[in-house]
C-alpha cells in the first residue's frame, strides 16, 4: 500500500526543514513524496530537491493559493492513500506512517485519522494546543464536529468519487471537504488515538482578525451547503469545543 505525502510550498526554506525530515526519516518507505510549490523565490525548490532521497515529484509554477496546489497535488497522485504534511508540519513520530498503513491495512476504513498538536513556531517541543478527535459518528457533524485536516489520510478512491477542493472556499475548503466525504454513508473512518501531525502556530485561518471572520463566513456556507442540521447552532458549536484544547 502505498502513500502518497503532499507538501504545498511558498517561499518555505526557513522551516521546510522539519517537514522533509520527518518524512525522510519514516520506517514505512512505500511512499511518494509530492511537492507543489508556487514560484518560491528562495531556495525552496533547490532545498527540497538536495535535501530528500525518496521518491519525489515537484512543481513549481504559481497557482491560485493553497487548494490549488493541494489538488494538483492530489492529481499527481500515485499512492493508495494521500495525506497532507504542510511545509511549517511535520509528522509527529518516525513510525507513525507504519501506524496509518498498519489501520488500513487491518480495517475496512476508506479513512484514517488521529490527533493533532500546535507547537510554538519557535519552541516546536512546547505544546500550545492539543486537537483530540473520537472515532466517528454521523451525529457529530451536528455539533460541528471534524477531525483535524492534517491528520486526514483517505485512500484515492475517495477523492476520485467526492472530487477536489473547492475553490470557492479561500480558507475553509477543507472543512466543505470533509463535510462532503464524512456525510458518505458508504464510507468508513477509523480513528487511531495517536498524535499524527505537529502543527507550528499561525495558519492562514487564525493569523489576523480579518481571517478568522472568514473562516466562520465559509463555514456556515459549508455547513448550508452539504446540509447539515441547524448550521448556526452547529458553527457556534464547532467553535466553542476549540477552547478546550488549549494546554495550560
Amino acid at each position: 500500500m502505498k502513500i502518497s505525502i503532499i507538501t504545498a510550498t511558498y517561499n518555505s526554506a526557513q522551516n521546510i526543514s522539519s517537514a522533509l525530515n520527518s518524512i525522510s526519516s519514516q520506517t514505512y518507505k512505500d511512499l511518494e513524496l509530492i511537492v507543489i510549490d508556487g514560484a518560491s523565490s528562495d531556495n525552496t525548490v533547490e532545498l527540497i530537491s538536495n535535501n530528500f532521497s525518496g521518491e519525489l515529484k515537484i512543481i513549481s509554477e504559481k497557482d491560485k493559493g493553497i487548494y490549488d496546489a493541494l489538488n494538483k497535488g492530489i492529481q499527481l497522485a500515485s499512492g493508495d492513500i494521500i495525506g497532507f504534511v504542510h511545509s511549517d508540519d511535520f509528522l509527529a513520530s518516525d513510525s507513525i506512517l507504519s501506524t496509518i498503513a498498519e489501520a488500513f491495512n487491518e480495517t475496512n476504513a476508506d479513512g484514517v485519522y488521529g490527533d493533532l498538536q500546535y507547537v510554538d513556531k519557535e519552541n516546536p517541543e512546547k505544546v500550545i494546543r492539543y486537537w483530540e478527535s473520537q472515532q466517528f459518528k454521523p451525529e457529530l457533524l451536528n455539533r460541528g464536529w471534524m477531525p483535524a485536516h492534517p491528520t486526514l489520510f483517505l485512500k484515492k478512491e475517495v477523492y476520485q468519487k467526492h472530487g477536489l477542493f473547492d475553490l470557492f472556499y479561500k480558507i475553509a475548503a477543507d472543512y466543505d471537504m470533509m463535510l462532503r466525504i464524512f456525510k458518505d454513508p458508504e464510507l468508513n473512518f477509523k480513528y487511531v488515538p495517536e498524535v499524527f501531525t505537529k502543527m507550528r502556530v499561525g495558519g492562514a485561518s487564525n493569523r489576523s482578525i480579518a481571517n478568522i471572520k472568514l473562516k466562520s463566513i465559509e463555514d456556515l456556507k459549508a455547513l448550508k451547503v452539504n446540509n447539515v442540521q441547524y448550521p448556526y447552532k452547529a458553527l457556534f458549536l464547532k467553535n466553542f469545543s476549540k477552547l478546550e484544547q488549549f494546554v495550560n
